[in-house]
């Protein structure tokens, strides 16, 4: 169920990450006060300093505005996004893409560019989104434990060390993957079940767009506020390769390759205390157990007046 968004009448502050995508954050804020803010009543835009959260500056900006866009990749999204979840209320989210998947804009439809999605707000409806939820921390796309958090950190580390190029990103995989020694042991408590698992890498999903562009099977699960959570049978580098190779041609099978169980929320403890944890292409050390599931409706999001085509 939608509703309109009277636009000229509503208090706008956009939140721009310099970081996301390509950084060109100077060429979105222009073409927003362009084009968007003569049709708000005011309109404000934010930028970030190093080190501050945006989480904070979402929040702050929550209570004397109506719409708080958030201008950057899915991690820009996901902060935004727990702002508002937490603490906006009735204040209306917009998305303007600026990373390298953008998967939570492709979920609303947004429009994979900014100028698509600035067309999108200039005409907009306003639809419930749910997120999922970790511990109380806001996903959009996925959590995962395994060898993924230890590539987030160790092409951070290469970032700051060498600068941004993507082959430090290939360096990250490749070396996690020759160091990839100690399978993860998980204990998933679902559906008054407890299930036992080894394995290189686990993830509960939360993008019907990720999952899709992976071949993946739970689209529909997460159309239907469920979580799909995936445990790869991989317990060591060699069979996380080769699942990774048929996951990138689309070869990925479940009973080959993967356990995938679907659920409202699962409750998962680790043979640690803590554990890093990636989510939403950002990294945090959690401390078990995690608890996985969904706020139905925490958001208010402006999405197309037209829905986007199935």
């Amino acid at each position: 169920m939608t509703e309109t968004f009277d636009l000229s009448q509503a208090r706008v502050a956009a939140i721009l990450n310099r970081k996301a995508g390509s950084g060109n954050g100077d060429g979105v804020e222009a073409m927003l006060r362009e084009r968007l803010a003569p049709a708000c009543a005011a309109f404000s835009a934010i930028r970030p300093a190093k080190g501050q959260s945006l989480t904070d500056i979402a929040a702050a900006a929550a209570r004397d505005h109506d719409l708080i866009i958030a201008v950057g990749g899915d991690g820009t999204q996901a902060a935004v996004a727990q702002a508002l979840a937490d603490h906006g209320a009735d204040v209306v989210m917009g998305v303007v893409p600026g990373g390298t998947f953008n998967y939570f804009a492709r979920d609303l439809g947004v429009g994979e560019t900014p100028e698509q999605a600035v067309e999108t707000l200039l005409n907009a409806h306003v639809a419930p989104v749910s997120v999922g939820d970790m511990n109380g921390k806001v996903f959009l796309n996925n959590v995962s434990l395994g060898a993924y958090p230890e590539i987030l950190e160790r092409r951070e580390d290469a970032y700051r060390r060498f600068g941004r190029r993507r082959i430090f990103a290939y360096w990250a995989v490749l070396r996690t993957l020759m160091d990839l020694r100690h399978p993860l042991k998980l204990t998933a408590h679902v559906n008054g079940e407890t299930k036992q698992f080894r394995t290189a890498l686990a993830f509960v999903a939360q993008s019907e767009t990720q999952l899709e562009s992976f071949g993946l099977e739970g689209a529909e699960d997460v159309k239907r506020d469920r979580l799909p959570l995936f445990v790869a049978k991989a317990t060591t580098a060699r069979g996380l390769i080769g699942a990774a190779l048929r996951l990138a041609l689309g070869k990925t099978s479940r009973g080959e390759d993967f356990d995938l169980i679907i659920a409202d929320e699962f409750v998962i403890n680790t043979d640690r205390p803590t554990r890093h944890v990636a989510h939403d292409g950002e990294r945090s050390r959690v401390p078990a157990p995690l608890k996985l599931t969904i706020r139905k409706g925490a958001l208010r999001v402006l999405v197309p007046a037209e829905p986007k085509a199935n």
